[in-house]
């Protein structure tokens, strides 16, 4: 159950898109200056090194932040260059050495003045003792929580927020089934909790039938709520390459993940125009080969 580490996934093209939409959401919301709640519910360890034994046995970071920020692109897109400006804020180098999870991406966003509020969960034993050392090293005081407690139950009691504006990302590994059915039936419980706050939902496109079937299950949840919705997609692709031959014995090739999506509900109006300008962008660097391609849809 425990086996999932973000750790070695930090910084990869899935990362890239995800904290992207979560910035540009963010921006928006913290415009207002009513406070805002945001909740993290499957928080991780909260920042990464991409020096560390984890990220480099993967290397996905190569071919995501890294390659991104190696690639300098001379005009980018303005929510890329946010994205872009937050991760290298955590750095003292050019080349990325931390990488910022959620956490430390909301943590850096939200307003002290304002009086808004970060709720973090994590249940993996060892990534919830690194999240609660790293969130102290922040010194937010009673702006963040952290807990040791299933995220989508715990949700459950902060909605609606006293704040009455709530964002909240819900991105679980996916290592079991169920989490496909779990985020569905936390949306849908959220919206009848809390209509109007917004929710982002991660998910990898991979080839299962509840990965398949998530994305449309959330626009039907939408939709029945009469809440508008954003979808949006990257591919890298495959690599043009050819497979390396394996030995006798050796463990089939894994190309890995290729794809995934972000599905926001009640988005900032603004964020469908900054996302058409910078994921073609993204798919220019990161895009890799066959398979290839990015979306952006929305709809209510």
């Amino acid at each position: 159950m425990f086996s999932y580490r973000h750790a070695f996934h930090a910084g990869n093209h899935a990362d890239v898109l995800k904290h992207l939409v979560l910035i540009a959401t963010l921006r928006h919301l913290t415009q207002k200056p009513t406070p805002l709640m945001a909740v993290d519910t499957h928080a991780g360890a909260g920042v990464y090194r991409l020096d560390g034994d984890q990220a480099e046995t993967s290397g996905e970071a190569q071919d995501g932040i890294v390659k991104l920020v190696a690639a300098g692109l001379a005009d980018p897109a303005p929510a890329l260059a946010d994205y872009l400006e937050v991760v290298a804020s955590f750095n003292r180098e050019d080349r990325p050495r931390l990488y910022p999870g959620s956490p430390f991406v909301i943590q850096k966003l939200l307003r002290a003045e304002a009086r808004d509020k970060l709720k973090l969960f994590e249940m993996h034993p060892t990534d919830i003792k690194a999240l609660v050392g790293h969130m102290a090293q922040l010194e937010a005081g009673r702006q963040v929580s952290v807990a040791r407690q299933d995220g989508f139950e715990s949700l459950k009691a902060l909605l609606p927020p006293p704040q009455r504006r709530a964002l909240v990302l819900i991105d679980p590994s996916y290592e079991i089934k169920s989490d496909y059915t779990k985020v569905s039936a936390c949306i849908q419980d959220s919206l009848k909790r809390f209509a109007t706050g917004t929710y982002l939902v991660w998910y990898p496109i991979i080839p299962r039938p509840e990965a398949h079937d998530l994305p449309r299950r959330l626009k039907t949840l939408a939709n029945q709520a009469g809440k508008p919705w954003l979808h949006a997609t990257l591919s890298v692709g495959q690599r043009d390459e050819a497979p390396q031959a394996q030995m006798p014995g050796d463990a089939p090739h894994r190309p890995g993940l290729t794809a995934s999506g972000m599905f926001v509900i009640n988005p900032p109006h603004t964020l469908k125009p900054v996302l058409a300008a910078a994921l073609p962008q993204l798919l220019q660097v990161l895009g890799r080969g066959r398979g290839k391609g990015q979306t952006l849809e929305s709809g209510g």
